[in-house]
């Protein structure tokens, strides 16, 4: 009898561990309850980056007139095109939010987008060239994913826009044992670090503040429950249960 009963507790015991192993759909499931009628997203294609301090842009100016323009491209090298070449001669907003542009001097270009930074060179440029073409190039439009993904890592963004859905894909997706529904963002804004949380698992992530990433932006994927007790008494799981796999063994032995 008191062998059935040390079975019957140790068939209990199991069926716990595995009752208890068992995951839901609510857990990985992204974007849950979401329809076609969902539009509050904005328009991706609309979307632009705004410049922030410490951000590294490469300008250039050109115009009808060549040899006019010289003056504003005096960093360039001719026939040097490479990313770690452009990030030399790239201009660094200061803490005050300005670039220092040739002949020009101290123009702010903190906070305006790259359209609103173009309209702002050409005006000032065109005091001295007539009909001025500026183009601005972010050369530290970067983002990093950490924590419970695939492939974690810094991922460069060539076309400077990206949303935390994208970002997460680059890396190769969350891991079964990353928690989907509070994904940390840690941005950067005016020198202060901002904090936000977001669940995948909900359409609401698409009219996020932190749906479209900035520069710089750090996504973290924390560990879920399950790989969290996995690092302390989980880990000794299956030795727990080979010993008690063999206790029984020897008391059935021993009983016979």
């Amino acid at each position: 009898m008191k062998l059935k009963n040390l079975v019957f507790t140790y068939c209990l015991f199991i069926g716990v561990l595995f009752l208890s192993s068992c995951g839901s759909s609510k857990d990985i499931v992204y974007f849950q309850k979401a329809d076609a009628k969902y539009d509050s997203l904005k328009d991706f294609s609309k979307y632009e980056a705004k410049i922030n301090k410490n951000d590294n842009l490469y300008i250039t100016v050109s115009s009808v007139n060549p040899q006019a323009t010289e003056i504003f491209n005096a960093t360039s090298i001719q026939g040097s095109y490479s990313i770690q070449t452009m990030q030399l001669q790239g201009y660094l907003v200061d803490e005050s939010g300005n670039i220092n542009f040739p002949l020009i001097g101290s123009v702010p270009l903190a906070g305006k987008t790259k359209r609103e930074a173009i309209d702002l060179l050409q005006e000032k440029i065109s005091e001295y060239i007539e009909k001025p073409i500026v183009n601005i190039r972010f050369m530290n439009y970067k983002v990093t994913v950490l924590g419970e993904v695939n492939t974690p890592g810094m991922f460069v963004i060539e076309d400077e826009k990206i949303t935390l859905v994208q970002a997460i894909s680059r890396a190769g997706d969350l891991t079964i044992y990353g928690n989907r529904h509070n994904v940390m963002i840690c941005r950067e804004v005016d020198g202060k670090k901002e904090f936000y949380r977001e669940d995948l698992t909900s359409p609401n992530v698409f009219s996020s503040p932190v749906y479209y990433l900035q520069q710089n932006d750090v996504v973290y994927i924390e560990p879920n429950k399950t790989k969290a007790g996995s690092s302390t008494y989980n880990q000794n799981l299956p030795l727990v249960v080979s010993l008690i796999s063999v206790l029984i063994t020897a008391v059935a032995l021993f009983t016979r």
